[in-house]
């Protein structure tokens, strides 16, 4: 007999309709294995923020299922759920709310119940793994705006998530926080679902790509192949920057 294989996320068949009878998702279909750094693609309207919102329970299937490491997201799960898959904001701003970086990383793990010496080392982990345990701490307000970021991540990162999605990871960043950003999310052992318009940043760090395009998924496969289909891109109206070229393998 085969081992079965449980993956991070499996999608199926997910349709939604905001109250207003506006259809968002008409039947979206989508598996992420253990590991794997996928890149979610689309323009404005779309429907990747109300995919995002399926994934840990803020939105409830209209038809379809949502599953989790093999846990279905439903009303009773949520408060496992919502430790397995670990949301980044676009705004770090809507993440950090406590006085200082250590409180705001230990804020999960201390409503999970975890206590004393073991958030103590759940705390420095996160903050290590991120880069960002020198500002311990200071209050967040006086951080970067990358450093925010990294903070925002190491919040969700102490829950130690299934899966970490990351809502336009490199938005508002500098070249320097770009990259900095990116050698963390290269460094983490842990399924990543990256929603963003910035396709250089979704070439560089992952290596399967998803177009969501009218509710749908329009395409799924190798980033290098998605990204180098002027076609396609075009007709998902996604482009890439002015002279970018894809880099020779």
């Amino acid at each position: 007999m085969g081992t079965f294989v449980v993956n991070s996320l499996d999608v199926r068949q997910l349709a939604y309709a905001y109250p207003d009878g506006t259809q968002a998702l008409f039947g979206v279909d989508l598996s992420i294995a253990r590991g794997e750094r996928v890149a979610l693609l689309g323009p404005n309207g779309a429907g990747k923020t109300t995919l995002v919102m399926h994934l840990n329970g803020i939105l409830t299937a209209g038809h379809g299922s949502v599953t989790v490491a093999g846990t279905p997201v439903r009303k009773d799960t949520l408060k496992e759920i919502r430790q397995r898959v670990g949301l980044v904001f676009q705004d770090p701003d809507d993440q950090l709310f406590m006085p200082t970086v250590k409180d705001d990383v230990a804020f999960g793990p201390a409503n999970a119940g975890v206590r004393g010496e073991e958030l103590d080392r759940v705390v420095k982990d996160a903050l290590e793994r991120v880069g960002m345990l020198e500002a311990a701490d200071r209050p967040p307000h006086h951080l970067s705006f990358g450093q925010r970021r990294r903070v925002a991540v190491a919040t969700v990162l102490a829950m130690a998530p299934e899966i970490l999605v990351l809502d336009e990871p490199s938005s508002n960043l500098d070249p320097a926080a770009r990259r900095e950003l990116a050698e963390i999310l290269r460094s983490l052992d842990v399924t990543v679902l990256m929603v963003t318009h910035d396709l250089p940043y979704a070439l560089e760090l992952c290596e399967r790509s998803l177009i969501l395009s009218g509710g749908v998924i329009a395409a799924d496969g190798p980033t290098r192949e998605l990204l180098s289909d002027a076609e396609l891109l075009a007709e998902h109206r996604l482009e890439l920057p002015y002279g970018f070229a894809i880099p020779a393998v």
